[in-house]
């Protein structure tokens, strides 16, 4: 059995490009302890959720990934409102960020574990623009607080993968842990 450790309807949808069947199990770790970069965190968050998984699940295959935005070496989480929301849209605008995930499948009697990075430069938002932004997507549940996959204009361009700011790399996935093994 093939097992998703995240609940993110993103990673869900991106992981059907890979794998047709697979179920979700949602981890349950303590992230509080760690204390490593941020552009570690992500990686070290995934093993530590595969991890998890992995105790109930000793014969299954466990591909656990998380995903972090970083402005300026400061992580931005999700928002906890709309005003939250706002003030990091404010801060992205005109910027370039970057986007880690970090991923580690466990089966096959393998670990793989990657980290993949991908620059996301911002346009020049009005505050109009990002109140009209965060009405129309709600983006309360994204870290950063936007999606790259909503149609609007927020973006100028991006360096890497597309489907890494989502919150899968898709592509060093297809590249390190599945054309290998099937």
């Amino acid at each position: 059995m093939f097992i998703l450790a995240s609940s993110s309807p993103r990673r869900q949808e991106l992981l059907k490009l890979l794998v047709p069947e697979f179920v979700i199990v949602k981890p349950v770790v303590d992230e509080s302890w760690l204390q490593v970069s941020a552009s570690e965190t992500p990686l070290q968050e995934a093993k530590m959720k595969a991890y998890a998984v992995l105790k109930d699940h000793p014969n299954d295959e466990i591909l656990a990934c998380d995903t972090v935005v970083i402005l300026h070496n400061r992580v931005l989480g999700k928002p906890k409102d709309e005003d939250e929301a706002f003030r990091m849209l404010k801060s992205q605008s005109g910027q370039k960020q970057v986007v880690v995930s970090g991923y580690c499948y466990i089966g096959k009697g393998k670990e793989i574990t990657r980290s993949v990075r991908t620059y996301v430069y911002f346009n020049k938002l009005s505050d109009e623009q990002i109140r009209e932004y965060i009405q129309k997507f709600r983006p309360l549940d994204k870290a950063g607080a936007y999606g790259i996959q909503d149609d609007y204009p927020l973006i100028e361009r991006i360096e890497g993968s597309y489907h890494n700011v989502m919150g899968l790399p898709v592509e060093d996935l297809q590249a390190h842990v599945f054309t290998p093994r099937r």
